[in-house]
């Protein structure tokens, strides 16, 4: 008979979880964890359902922006559009909604892009990413208090803006990247292996 596995270092089992606020689009919970070595440590997590962000080409073959005002910034941003998944609603379908809401376009398709965590050290969001090719004008009403400007550029136009400092929007700056890389193919991955040391 061998011996049980050694336990995962990186393991942690939720001990107890406390509510501490319920809002209508983030609730915060305080749990209590058990580390792999027995010792106890809290842990504060924001809950949020997930999302998409959207990098739709229009017919000119520009990426289409929008800009909204954003609280925890203090000021409006530029940013790809992006909006919740709804309870029980499929990320794709999600996708073409909230591009036809705040872009006020139709995507002919959709392909996945990167998705990921926000910012998994204290929140649950999750980022499902797509690009939208062949793109035709058809608007749905949009949330009520959104403000939206839609502006749009070329892929390049937008390189330049996050060397700028003009797009700060991580969701943004990702999906831009990930279309960025898959422009310039072979040399892409050329230059990674490169920065690599390969």
């Amino acid at each position: 008979m061998s011996d049980p596995p050694p336990p995962d270092p990186l393991q942690e089992e939720t001990v107890s979880s406390e509510r501490l606020y319920e809002g209508r689009i983030v609730s915060v919970r305080r749990d209590t964890q058990r580390l792999a070595d027995g010792r106890e440590a809290g842990r504060e997590v924001v809950e949020h359902a997930p999302a998409v962000v959207i990098l739709a080409f229009d017919e000119e073959g520009r990426i289409v922006f929008v800009r909204q005002w954003r609280s925890p910034a203090g000021r409006p941003l530029l940013e790809l559009p992006a909006g919740g998944v709804e309870p029980g609603e499929d990320p794709r379908a999600c996708a073409a909604r909230e591009l036809q809401e705040e872009a006020g376009l139709k995507p002919g398709s959709l392909e996945p892009l990167p998705s990921f965590y926000v910012a998994p050290g204290w929140a649950t969001e999750y980022l499902y990413g797509f690009l939208a090719r062949d793109c035709e004008p058809s608007r749905l009403p949009g949330d009520a208090d959104e403000r939206l400007v839609v502006e749009r550029y070329t892929l390049g136009e937008a390189m330049d803006l996050i060397v700028a400092g003009e797009i700060e929007d991580a969701k943004s700056i990702i999906c831009l990247q990930a279309v960025a890389l898959r422009a310039v193919g072979a040399l892409g991955a050329k230059v990674i292996r490169f920065y690599a040391g390969e």
